[in-house]
């Protein structure tokens, strides 16, 4: 478990220091509306599907 929480953090640090919120949520947008909600709705899917696997 312990291990998992160390790659976890890992992970979190670097998508932070290299994904920029901004220019992302920029990006999405601009390929359209439709396009950005189906991004964001499976983004939000995949983050609760996450949380429930390790919760069990």
């Amino acid at each position: 478990m312990n291990n998992l929480r160390t790659y976890l953090a890992t992970l979190f640090i670097l998508m932070a220091f290299t994904l920029s919120s901004c220019e992302l949520v920029g990006d999405i947008f601009k390929a359209g509306m439709w396009t950005a909600l189906v991004i964001i709705v499976l983004i939000i899917l995949l983050v609760v599907w996450i949380f429930r696997k390790f919760r069990g």
